[in-house]
């Protein structure tokens, strides 16, 4: 039987997982990102059901592992049970995340609710909608090269749906789980590969469709833009149509600002204003969070090295301006002195190398990271040299003091005899 019918295929849920590197700087702003990825899957579960869809796919961890808390649990059981009071059937394949070896719990889903094996691959018929669906989770969070091999035959006469969690070795920078390449999937003659584990939406081939929905929630900067999953249409047996819906309820974003030949801070804030003026569309009013990177050549490069939290708060509070929910999350200094770019220098332009790192020496993660960077080095230096330096322990309460001697080469200075 062929027929007309609609379903939603989503991957990467992380349900439970907290977005990153917010608490730390304002809980009150952490506590609005706290539930989004639980909005998020809200939203999915509203679509689905607005969608009249006849299932829903899940291609891979639903979880970010195994949860201490009963209510993550829970949660997800009551979102599915929405599905189930539809009459709508969803379908899942285990990942790397929540694979079998990695959760100590079972949950108790509705009777519309199929978990494939991991032992093996295994194909569920759909007579009523002329459909197969084809998939096996993971036991462990990786697996054999050949876990894809394992997928059955194409079934004909029948429209063929296959789920995996992989990492495609077709696309760059991904961890190998169930490593194949799109040419390894066309080669099955499915109709529909649901894949997971790639966390940006991708249409990696048409016809036959091989389809990444992305996570439903970025859950850092680096996962920026809109989050969401695939409504498919089906028509006549073949795949008619593949779109992306839109389901974040919380948004990252990185954005550039090149300060190419400003000279004052009124300057800067024109430009960091101009540049969260153009982002507004793209987060939809939406909570963000927003990374900015300040680049170019600029006589401001010292002060603003120097004034880092400083500059940080007053970007901040611009952002303020767009948005109570628009958050500067951090601010990256990419610039350039210009006697850097080969110009003159400028008396004005000369670095205060004590005062920037006296005020860096405040910043609670910057000494974290150089307490563990300068402890490191002090343990693989010769024995010779360590006994020539002034100090011998990682306290960061010298540092100035520390580049104000390298700068006038007395750090290394013989002893007298």
């Amino acid at each position: 039987m062929q027929m007309r019918f609609t379903f939603i295929h989503a991957a990467d849920l992380h349900v439970g997982s907290p977005l990153a590197a917010l608490g730390v700087k304002d809980p009150a702003i952490a506590e609005r990102f706290a539930h989004a990825g639980r909005r998020a899957l809200d939203r999915l579960i509203d679509e689905t059901i607005a969608a009249r869809a006849a299932f829903l796919l899940i291609s891979g961890d639903i979880f970010d592992g195994d949860w201490t808390d009963v209510s993550t649990g829970h949660f997800f059981v009551r979102a599915l049970g929405r599905l189930d009071r539809e009459g709508i059937r969803t379908f899942i394949v285990k990942g790397n995340h929540d694979a079998v070896s990695l959760m100590s719990r079972s949950l108790p889903y509705p009777q519309s609710v199929t978990v494939f094996p991991h032992e093996e691959a295994l194909s569920i018929e759909l007579a009523e909608l002329g459909a197969v669906l084809h998939g096996r989770s993971f036991g462990e969070r990786t697996v054999a090269a050949d876990f894809v091999a394992s997928y059955p035959a194409r079934r004909e006469g029948a429209l063929n749906i296959g789920l995996l969690h992989t990492s495609l070795e077709a696309v760059k920078g991904a961890s190998s789980y169930a490593p194949c390449t799109a040419d390894d999937l066309r080669r099955f003659g499915y109709d529909y590969w649901a894949l997971g584990h790639i966390h940006t939406a991708e249409i990696v081939h048409r016809n036959p469709w091989i389809v990444y929905p992305g996570n439903i929630q970025g859950r850092s900067v680096r996962e920026p833009g809109a989050k969401g999953a695939m409504r498919v249409s089906v028509e006549g047996g073949a795949i008619a149509s593949v779109e992306p819906i839109i389901l974040d309820s919380a948004r990252w974003a990185h954005e550039r600002v090149d300060l190419a030949g400003c000279d004052d801070e009124t300057e800067l804030h024109r430009r960091v204003g101009a540049c969260l003026d153009r982002l507004s569309p793209q987060i939809a009013g939406l909570p963000s969070a927003v990374r900015l990177t300040l680049t170019g050549t600029t006589r401001l490069h010292a002060r603003l090295a120097a004034r880092r939290e400083e500059i940080e708060a007053d970007v901040r509070a611009i952002a303020f301006r767009f948005a109570d929910d628009c958050w500067v999350e951090r601010v990256i200094l990419e610039t350039v002195a210009p006697e850097k770019a080969g110009g003159p220098r400028q008396e004005s332009d000369a670095i205060d190398v004590e005062a920037l790192l006296a005020a860096a020496a405040q910043d609670p993660e910057f000494r974290a990271s150089a307490h563990e960077l300068l402890g490191a080095i002090l343990a693989k230096l010769p024995q010779d040299l360590k006994e020539r330096l002034p100090f011998k322990e990682t306290s960061l309460d010298r540092l100035a003091e520390l580049a104000h001697d390298q700068m006038t080469g007395s750090l290394f200075t013989e002893s007298e005899p």
